[in-house]
């Protein structure tokens, strides 16, 4: 009997990623929609230990992806979706239709492929994508159905199996050679390098001094205004950027006979100037015009976050997505600065309205991207819908977080289509003769704005002021007017000394920067690799700063001299134009796999460049010279200096060795700073004495986190190992344990940090002993609870139970008596506003909600907190390395996983039908 065919129900199944996506998108859907949301990627390549026993051993089984047989990836449903597959398949069951709405770039178009794969629908399928979620953009979208692109969905496949070969394949070689734990991979890697050359370039750099001079100039008019030095008898004086980073003047400056001035000339030039005339000696003006800039690209928005609110990357990204989710940008993962007709219509529309018809150009502005074959969603992020809403509009439907970024994004929106800036710039030389004969000339340079234009709506920021050339300081500064031989009385000439610095280390604003300009990765990895190459240890921030490890270093210099052909720029780059080609068709992603791992010609793939890697040297990787006879070596334990030991000294010397602190930087280790650390440390292990009681041997140590004491505890021998096994129960073996083989775990010896004012190589085996009796018992309380006194990083404490008291003094840990400290005990706990202890440190105000940042002490540790929002410091960030910088970021991560405000009103969406109830089981 044929099966019964299944009757119409009229529902429509549509699949999101996000449940805040679904429900937004629900608002807009007519009757009989249901949207659901698979909650991001449902499968992923397995780890190969996850793999089936009997595909661990086949060509799966190193990867997860069948290299032999086409790159064939073996996906896995991961094990926390199950239950979201098995809803979703539910639901397919009663639907008419299947909607795929994922995002439009290709992970999205890759998730809807998973989707269809597991779900395996019996029922039509259309792919739905939009730009914006806003009724128009899910109606537009719902008149433009597709068939799934399987050419984007080749290309992200062909990504995601490529990160795995790279990673699987260079990592281990890592493993063995630096560390346990670290990883490669295709972007984070060259992301690392551009970090550890920046900080190779400021090790090398030498600071040059030069002088120059600068004074106040009397027009006759009694306007003022400031010139500086610019030529001397004819010859340019010189300024920082005439030198290179050696500290030498350039040739090509030197060549031209610019003029050095040290202090002694700058000086003297200055007292030979005292009462000189001095004349216009030109006029020059010229009119200024600046345009707006582009719209937001992913990469761009980052970088304006960065500059403008102080956030990383992913804090930026997560607040943008909730944006999107819910209706008030459009697409946030773009390299488009394109936008609609409809967006440049409503943006022209609200400049007339809120600046003025003046302020809006003859023509809409048209951007081009540098990328042509960009590869995400086709439109530059902005404010979504075919009218923009102001910010004061949406300002009591957003959180403080999601207001700024919908307020930056609809400022760089509207002003990309107004008028350009106009004005003039004016620029006047004016000359003297000092009292030796000497013709020095002067420049001073202004900028009037005469139309603001765009400028009335945003300003974009940029990573650094070009003071020293004079763009900055120029801008919006009025001259007098001047005309050329008009005499000028200077008056306070004086002379300044500068040092030139070196390149500014990278921050997330301008590493985002620097990858978009070499092409390197896609704005979507962005956020993500800066947070990878953080979590993994490579790079720390100090300030917004970008600050390479030491085991950076090392891992850099291993991926130069043995991958080099996988951290070049250039080659990074041409394999996204490669995955570009793969997405429009044009290239075959099994040949390019093939090509990629198994080489073709006389190129090499990277399985053979693994195989014949050869003898790696991990001492001379993990080694950088600092100084003639001292050496950085990146250690177990982190990084130390040592010593070289003199040609005569005898076999088994051991060289003297330095822990380097952590919170220096690595071009602050110069060669003084090495030998000022090695002077300081202690010579090998500072025996002190036995202990009277156990016998075992005291010790001074400098260490990474400070100096302390700690006792030696001596290898079990073989006498001691078989005693220890004999002594075992005979239980212990008729429970099928087996003989053990080993050693038992070694003891843990006792450690106490030195106090404040002690030295590793002055302290007593007696104050040794004293250090390691802490913890102390006192006594007890009244109710018969222990009171043991200690020593924590913030100080000396008494701890009952859960309840801590500060000590005022060090020496107090030995002579605090039962007595006192339930004296101590005996007070209230200082809580509460009243009473509440001081902060243990502060921040400053925070940009979004202008409250004060401070440090606490809570019941869970430590946290910060701006009166609102509370948040733990991570563990391994001591309270002394938390900067101003990081504390913002925090709190603005914490706040952008809050759920956000929603609008006010809410439009009536399309129940889901109620899930089966399984049948009562059979007793």
């Amino acid at each position: 009997m044929p099966a019964k065919a299944k009757e119409p129900t009229g529902k429509k199944l549509v699949i999101v990623e996000s449940p805040a996506k679904s429900k937004s998108i629900a608002k807009y859907l007519g009757e009989g929609f249901v949207v659901d949301a698979s909650v991001g990627h449902i499968r992923d390549l397995p780890q190969p230990s996850e793999l089936p026993a009997e595909l661990k051993k086949s060509p799966v089984g190193k990867f997860a992806v069948d290299v032999d047989h086409g790159f064939e990836p073996y996906y896995v449903v991961y094990p926390d979706k199950k239950k979201r597959v098995a809803d979703l398949k539910r639901e397919l069951k009663d639907a008419d239709e299947l909607y795929l709405a994922t995002d439009a770039d290709r992970e999205g178009e890759a998730i809807s492929w998973h989707l269809l794969e597991v779900l395996k629908p019996k029922v039509p399928v259309h792919r739905m994508t939009f730009t914006e979620i806003t009724k128009e953009g899910v109606q537009r979208g719902l008149n433009n159905l597709r068939e799934l692109d399987m050419d984007l969905v080749d290309a992200q496949e062909t990504r995601r199996i490529l990160d795995r070969l790279y990673g699987y394949e260079i990592s281990p070689v890592l493993w063995r050679k630096v560390g346990r734990g670290l990883s490669a991979g295709r972007v984070q890697s060259v992301a690392t390098r551009l970090v550890v050359e920046r900080e190779r370039e400021r090790m090398a750099f030498r600071s040059a001094s030069y002088w120059d001079l600068s004074g106040e100039f009397v027009a006759g008019s009694g306007e003022s205004f400031r010139a500086r030095l610019n030529t001397l008898n004819g010859s340019r004086v010189a300024s920082g950027r005439d030198f290179d980073d050696r500290g030498a003047l350039r040739p090509a400056a030197a060549k031209a006979g610019a003029v050095h001035l040290d202090e002694a000339a700058a000086t003297s030039l200055v007292a030979s100037l005292e009462g000189a005339a001095f004349n216009v000696t030109s006029v020059e003006s010229k009119p200024y015009t600046r345009r707006p800039a582009a719209p937001f690209t992913t990469s761009t928005l980052q970088q304006e976050a960065s500059r403008k609110l102080r956030w990383s990357a992913r804090v930026a990204m997560q607040v943008a997505q909730r944006l999107y989710e819910n209706g008030y940008i459009t697409y946030m993962r773009t390299d488009s600065v394109h936008l609609s007709d409809e967006a440049v219509t409503a943006a022209r529309k609200q400049i007339t309205e809120l600046y003025g018809a003046e302020y809006v150009p003859g023509s809409p502005r048209v951007y081009k991207g540098r990328n042509d074959s960009a590869q995400e969603a086709h439109e530059a992020i902005r404010p979504a819908g075919d009218a923009f809403r102001t910010p004061a509009q949406v300002r009591s439907q957003l959180g403080a977080d999601e207001y700024r970024l919908y307020e930056l994004i609809w400022k760089r929106t509207v002003a990309s289509q107004m008028a350009d800036a106009k004005g003039s710039t004016a620029t006047v030389r004016l000359a003297g003769t000092a009292g030796d004969g000497r013709v020095a000339e002067f420049v001073a340079s202004g900028t009037v704005i005469t139309f603001r234009g765009f400028l009335a709506a945003y300003e974009e920021s940029t990573d650094s002021a070009e003071t020293e050339t004079g763009k900055g300081d120029d801008e919006e500064r009025r001259l007098p007017q001047l005309v050329e031989g008009a005499p000028l009385t200077g008056r306070d000439i004086e002379a300044a000394g500068h040092e030139t610095t070196p390149p500014p280390r990278y921050t997330e604003a301008s590493i985002v920067a620097e990858l978009e300009k070499r092409e390197i990765g896609r704005p979507s990895t962005y956020a993500p690799t800066i947070s990878t190459i953080m979590d993994r240890g490579y790079v720390t921030k100090r300030g917004g700063a970008l600050v390479p490890s030491w085991i950076a270093f090392s891992v850099i210099r291993l991926l130069e001299e043995h991958f080099g052909q996988y951290v070049d720029y250039d080659f990074t780059a041409r394999l996204e134009d490669d995955l570009d080609e793969i997405a429009a068709g044009r290239r075959s992603r099994q040949a390019w796999l093939q090509n990629f791992y198994f080489g073709e010609g006389d190129a090499e793939g990277l399985k053979a460049t693994v195989e014949d890697l050869g003898e790696i040297d991990a001492r001379a990787i993990n080694s950088i010279p600092v100084a003639d006879d001292i050496t950085l070596r990146v250690g177990k334990f982190g990084p130390y200096l040592e010593e070289a030991l003199p040609s005569d000294a005898p076999e088994g010397t051991e060289p003297k060795r330095a822990n380097v602190p952590e919170d220096l930087a690595p071009d602050e280790l110069t060669a003084a700073k090495a030998r000022e650390l090695m002077d300081a440390a202690v010579p090998g292990d500072r025996e002190l004495g036995k202990d009277p009681v156990n016998g075992r041997t005291i010790v001074a140590k400098d260490g990474r986190f400070g100096p302390y004491v700690t006792e030696v505890i001596p290898e079990m021998t073989e006498e001691q190992l078989q005693a220890y096994l004999d002594s075992l129960p005979t239980e212990y073996y008729k429970n099928g344990n087996p003989k053990p083989k080993k050693k038992p775990a070694k003891e843990k010896p006792r450690t106490a940090s030195l106090f404040k004012g002690m030295d590793p190589n002055t302290v007593t085996f007696e104050e040794a002993l004293r250090l390691l009796s802490l913890p102390r018992v006192v006594g007890t309380d009244a109710d018969g609870t222990e009171i043991t006194a200690a020593n924590g990083r913030f100080g000396p404490y008494l701890k009952k139970g859960g309840d801590y008291r500060s000590l005022t003094s060090e020496d107090e840990l030995f002579t605090v008596t039962e007595e006192q400290a339930r004296a101590i005990y005996a007070q209230p706990k200082q809580r509460g506003r009243g009473n509440a202890k001081p902060p243990l440190a502060e921040f400053g105000e925070d940009p979004t909600t202008g409250k004060p940042i401070v440090a606490k002490e809570g019941r869970f540790g430590e946290y910060i907190t701006d009166g609102t929002t509370n948040v733990t410091i991570p563990r391994g960030t001591s309270l002394e390395e938390l900067t101003t910088e990081k504390a913002i970021e925090l709190l603005a991560e914490k706040r952008a996983k809050a759920p956000a405000k929603k609008p006010a009103a809410r439009a009536t969406t399309a129940k889901k039908a109620p899930a089966k109830k399984p049948a009562a089981k059979k007793k």
